[in-house]
Parts: C-alpha cells; sequence; structure tokens
C-alpha cells in the first residue's frame, strides 16, 4: 500500500470510529431496554373482587391513612397529580361527592403521583380538597396497586376488596353510582 493509501486508511477508521461507537453504543442501549421490557415483572394487575395491598402514610395535614384502619367502611383511592390536567378536571367532583358521603361510611384517601409537596398542597387548596391526602416520594401504594398514570381512583369495599377501577378522569355521577351499588346491603 502505498503512503496515500495508509493516509486514507487511518484517517478512514479515525473519523468513522466514533461514529460506528455511537452507533453500537445506542444498538446495545435499544437491546438492553427490550430485554428489560420483556423480562421485568410487571406490576400486577388488581382484580375486581381480590384484596387490595393495605397501606400507612401520613397525610399532608399530619393525619393518619390507613386501609386497615377502615375496616367496615368503603373507601375511594385518588392517585393523582398537581401537574395532570385530567385530575385538574375531576378535582371538585371528587370533593364534592367526599362531602355527600363522608357521612355514609365511606372515606377518600389522596395520593399524589411524581409530585412534590408544595405543588400537591397548592393543587389541594386550589380545589379545597378536605380529604386526607398525602405526596409518596417513592411511589410505593401506586405501584402496588399497578398504576399507569393519573388519574386513577379505586373503590374498595367494607371487606377490602376492589369493586372498581376507574382510569382517567371520573365524574361525581359515575362516583356516585359505584358508591350507591357498594353500599347498598
Amino acid at each position: 500500500m502505498d503512503t496515500s493509501q495508509e493516509a486514507l486508511s487511518e484517517e478512514t477508521r479515525r473519523g468513522l470510529s466514533p461514529a460506528w461507537m455511537a452507533a453500537g453504543a445506542v444498538a446495545l442501549l435499544v437491546m438492553g431496554l427490550l430485554a428489560y421490557a420483556l423480562f421485568a415483572k410487571p406490576a400486577e394487575t388488581l382484580q375486581i373482587g381480590a384484596p387490595v395491598p393495605d397501606f400507612q402514610l401520613t397525610a399532608l395535614d399530619g393525619s393518619s391513612m390507613s386501609l386497615s384502619e377502615q375496616q367496615g367502611k368503603v373507601v375511594v383511592l385518588n392517585i393523582f397529580a398537581s401537574w395532570c390536567n385530567p385530575c385538574r378536571e375531576e378535582a371538585a367532583a371528587l370533593e364534592e361527592t367526599w362531602q355527600a358521603y363522608r357521612d355514609q361510611g365511606v372515606q377518600f384517601f389522596g395520593i399524589a403521583y411524581k409530585d412534590a409537596d408544595s405543588k400537591a398542597q397548592a393543587f389541594l387548596d386550589e380545589f379545597g380538597v378536605t380529604y386526607p391526602s398525602t405526596v409518596e416520594p417513592e411511589n410505593e401504594t401506586a405501584r402496588a396497586y399497578g398504576v399507569t398514570g393519573v388519574p386513577e381512583t379505586f373503590v374498595i369495599d367494607q371487606q377490602g376488596l376492589l369493586v372498581r377501577h376507574f382510569l382517567g378522569a371520573i365524574t361525581g355521577e359515575q362516583l356516585a353510582q359505584e358508591l350507591d351499588k357498594t353500599l347498598a346491603p
């Protein structure tokens, strides 16, 4: 090989090497993500009629939020976020429904998902939410309930069994219908 071909070969190798390395890194990353998606254990999907996981949390106002302490009551668990537009759409309806059912053996709880305490509290204040709500930094309860986005609302009967799982924003009418069915003897 003459010196001009050697120089061209060396120049080509140096010029393509970073590009090939980047392409290789991207390919490895994609393969790793695909392997994770295929083999990672997904969150268990809660089944209607099955027991739901207990939780022990402290609300932003300092009160206790414990599912096990609600034995004999219907529990509505709303997973929300201050940055979520559908959560904003349903917030007033949830509070209104809470006010209508709180004296009928129904307890509402709210858990802010991937949120900051100050932003969640501002959201609760803006909509006048009075039921116990908290921020759970590690989102353990949301993971245990198989939450995939916000808002999601769970209706749990007096025995701690899931009776309804709403995905997305709900109306007061939808929730009231479910509560009436769950409270019926």
